[in-house]
C-alpha cells in the first residue's frame, strides 16, 4: 500500500517511464481503454490507459463509474488535452466494485439539492472536493495564525450549564426518564437527580469559559462545535456549526478589530495561495450559476476578485450611529425597498442593511462599532454615554455579519447592574463574576462563524453545502 502516489503529486511529476502505483475511484471509463481516475487530492483526474486487448474481459466489465481501483504502470507523457502525464497500466486491480445501475453519481451535472440528499457521496464530486479542501486549508490557517501569535488553544466544554448570552434556543442534555422524570415538591423536573446534578445543554458559545482562560494565559482561542436549537430553515443557519472564539487580556476594542481583520485577511490569503486551483474552479462554477440570475442580482465581481478585494482594502470602520444615518437617507429606505425600514436609532440591523453598507455604499468590508446596549449582550463594556456598548461586527459582501465581538465589561459593579437589568441570575455565573473580583483587566474577544467564512471563500450560496454533514430541522442523517 505504501508505494501509492497521490494523483496531485503525480500530475506534477516529470514522466520518464518510471513505474508508479495509483489508487482512486473511477470517474469515467471510455472505449474500454481510458480510465479517468480521481483520488480526492485534486479535482484533476489522471488518465490511466488500459491495454484492453491483453486484459481479461471480466475485469474490464468491473471498471465502472464509482469503482475503487489500483493501477500500476509506467508514467508517460500524455498526448491528451489538458494533461501532461498519464499512466500506461500494466496491472489493474479492482479494490471495490460499484454497480453502475445503482450508483447515484452518474457522470453528469447534479443539482446541489440532490447532492444534499446523498451527502455521504457528494465528496466525490468536483464541487464538494474543492469545497472541503478549501475548508481544510482555512481550518489549518486559523490555527497557524493564532499559534504564530502565541495564543493558547483552549478546549471549552461542549456540555455546559450556561447558555452564554441566551443567543438562541439550546439543546437540552439529560439522562432522565423523559416519560417519567423525577419531580420536585412544586411539580417541576428535579434536575438535581440528573447526571450532572443540574440542567445542562449543548454549548451555544465557548466565550464565557474562554474569558476565564484569558484571565490567566493572556491570549487564548477556541475552535469547536456550537449548537443552536433554532427552527431556522434558511441558507445561513445550521443547528450545529463551528466557531472560532479568541479572548485576549489587555486588548481594547481597537486591538480587537485589528486582530479580527488580520485573521480574516490571513486565512483568505492562505486559501488563495494553497487552493488556487479549487477556488478558480468554484469561481467558474459561480459565474455559470449567475448567468441564470436577473442582471440586478448578479455580482459585479468574480469570486477571485472578491477575495482579492478583501485583501487589498482596509476594512471601513464606523459607528452604529453613523451607519443608521447612512441607511436612513439611503435610496432603498426612502423608496421603501428594504423589507425592514430604518426609522431611527435603536433599530436592530438586518442582513439587507449590512449588505447595503458593504456592497452598495462603501464597496468594501465594514466594521460597525458602538451599538445600542439594548440590542447587545450583557457582557459588553458600556460606554460613558449610557446608551451604547463597545461592540463590533464585521460585515462582508454577500454574507452580512461574519464576525461579532466586543470589549468585555471588566467593572464588576457595571456588569452586575447590567445582569440585573437583563434578569440574568448572578448566582449561576458566580465563577464568571470572580474574574472581575480577582485581578480584573480590560479584555476583548470575538466570534467568527467558521461556516460563514467557508461560505464566503468558496462562493457557495447555502451554508448546508460547506459543512460535511449539515444538521438542520428534521435532518440528522449520517
Amino acid at each position: 500500500m505504501s508505494q501509492r502516489i497521490k494523483i496531485k503529486a503525480l500530475l506534477q511529476t516529470a514522466p520518464a517511464e518510471q513505474e508508479v502505483n495509483v489508487k482512486g475511484w473511477v470517474r469515467t471509463f471510455r472505449n474500454n481503454q481510458f480510465i479517468a481516475l480521481n483520488d480526492g487530492s485534486t479535482n484533476s483526474n489522471l488518465q490511466v490507459v488500459v491495454d484492453f486487448n491483453n486484459t481479461d474481459e471480466a475485469l474490464l466489465k468491473r471498471i465502472t463509474t464509482g469503482a475503487a481501483i489500483s493501477a500500476t504502470g509506467k508514467l508517460i507523457a500524455s498526448l491528451g488535452k489538458g494533461q501532461t502525464v498519464e499512466v500506461k497500466a500494466t496491472e489493474i486491480e479492482i479494490l471495490g466494485d460499484s454497480d453502475p445501475e445503482k450508483y447515484p453519481l452518474q457522470p453528469k451535472k447534479h443539482s446541489l439539492e440532490f447532492l444534499r440528499e446523498i451527502a455521504h457521496l457528494r465528496f466525490r464530486t468536483n464541487t464538494f472536493g474543492a469545497i472541503f479542501r478549501v475548508r481544510n486549508s482555512l481550518s489549518f490557517a486559523v490555527h497557524q495564525f493564532f499559534q504564530e501569535r502565541g495564543f493558547v488553544y483552549l478546549h471549552t466544554p461542549v456540555i455546559t450549564a450556561s447558555d452564554a448570552e441566551g443567543a438562541g434556543e439550546a439543546f437540552k442534555v439529560t439522562n432522565l426518564d423523559l416519560l417519567n422524570p423525577p419531580k420536585t415538591e412544586t411539580g417541576e423536573i428535579d434536575f438535581k437527580q440528573d447526571f450532572f446534578g443540574k440542567a445542562t445543554n449543548l454549548t451555544v458559545s465557548g466565550q464565557l469559559e474562554g474569558e476565564l482562560g484569558a484571565m490567566a494565559l493572556s491570549d487564548i482561542y477556541t475552535f469547536g462545535p456550537t449548537f443552536r436549537a433554532e427552527n431556522s430553515n434558511t441558507t445561513r443557519h445550521l443547528a450545529e456549526f463551528w466557531m472560532i472564539e479568541p479572548e485576549m487580556a489587555f486588548y481594547d476594542l481597537d486591538d480587537n478589530m485589528d486582530l479580527a481583520e488580520g485573521l480574516l485577511k490571513y486565512v483568505i490569503k492562505y486559501a488563495l495561495e494553497h487552493n488556487r486551483e479549487d477556488i478558480e474552479f468554484l469561481s467558474q462554477r459561480l459565474q455559470e450559476e449567475e448567468k441564470g440570475k436577473p442582471q440586478q442580482e448578479r455580482s459585479d465581481m468574480t469570486l477571485l476578485d472578491k477575495l482579492q478585494f478583501c485583501l487589498d482594502n482596509d476594512f471601513e470602520r464606523l459607528t452604529y450611529t453613523q451607519a443608521i444615518d447612512i441607511l436612513k437617507d439611503s435610496t432603498p429606505n426612502k423608496k421603501k425597498k428594504f423589507q425592514y425600514l430604518i426609522e431611527g436609532w435603536g433599530a436592530d440591523l438586518q442582513s439587507e442593511h449590512e449588505r447595503y453598507l458593504v456592497e452598495k455604499h462603501f464597496k468594501k468590508p465594514v466594521i460597525l462599532t458602538d451599538y445600542p446596549k439594548e440590542i447587545k449582550a450583557f457582557y459588553m463594556r458600556q460606554n460613558d454615554d449610557g446608551k451604547t456598548v463597545r461592540a463590533m461586527d464585521i460585515l462582508f459582501p454577500g454574507i452580512g455579519e461574519i464576525v461579532g465581538g466586543s470589549q468585555r465589561e471588566e467593572r464588576l459593579d457595571k456588569l452586575e447592574q447590567r445582569m440585573d437589568e437583563m434578569d440574568i441570575p448572578k448566582e449561576d455565573l458566580w465563577w464568571y463574576l470572580d474574574t472581575r473580583r480577582f485581578g480584573a483587566c480590560p479584555h476583548s474577544g470575538f466570534g467568527l462563524g467558521f461556516e460563514r467564512l467557508v461560505l464566503f471563500v468558496t462562493g457557495m450560496g447555502n451554508i448546508r453545502d460547506v459543512i460535511p454533514f449539515p444538521r438542520f430541522p428534521k435532518n440528522a442523517e449520517f
